[in-house]
């Protein structure tokens, strides 16, 4: 797992892949529910999403958001969490296998979730443009004037660090939230 260097804490976002052994779907999915709501206990814990697979022997995708590296790693040492993956072995096949993502990765997350089809450039594009302009509109009424007299590249500097940061822990997850229903698809749906 990574760890966090900075002050910050970003939301983080585990997508787990694991199948059910034959015949234990549903059985497969309740222990998945029973160890969402047990994860409700845990303080960082911002939801979870099962995406079942397209076939009966097909791959399942969970998607556990929490608020922070540190959070996720808490879940990951406690004993509730051994239980339930020693619960989930006996009607799963193999390890799970993770993919975590945060940060600028996690904008536009769903287009790394197989399964789910990647927002268009053209939304991507636009919904990124609904962040930036006013965001810099903002910067430049208010930061702007306050570094004036500082020589030009650490102003640019400066103005693209505090952007960059406002971006990728403030304007861009709560807009992807926002317009969650535009940019994630499932691929079984359109054709």
């Amino acid at each position: 797992m990574q760890m966090q260097n900075n002050s910050v804490a970003q939301p983080v976002r585990r997508i787990v892949f694991r199948r059910a052994k034959p015949n234990r779907g549903p059985a497969f999915e309740e222990l998945v529910r029973g160890m969402g709501t047990e994860m409700k206990n845990h303080k960082g814990f911002l939801g979870a999403e099962i995406i079942p697979p397209e076939t009966p022997q097909g791959e399942y995708q969970f998607i556990f958001r929490w608020a922070s590296q540190k959070d996720l790693n808490v879940w990951d040492a406690s004993a509730a969490h051994a239980e339930w993956l020693q619960r989930l072995g006996d009607v799963a096949e193999g390890d799970p296998e993770y993919r975590l993502l945060s940060g600028l990765e996690a904008w536009f997350s769903p287009a790394a979730i197989p399964g789910v089809k990647a927002p268009s450039r053209l939304k991507m594009a636009f919904i990124t443009w609904i962040g930036i302009f006013p965001t810099v509109v903002l910067l430049q009424v208010t930061f702007a004037p306050l570094i004036s007299s500082w020589h030009p590249l650490l102003q640019i500097a400066a103005f693209s660090a505090l952007m960059i940061v406002l971006m990728t822990w403030i304007v861009m997850p709560g807009l992807t939230r926002l317009f969650r229903p535009l940019l994630v698809t499932q691929n079984k749906t359109e054709k």
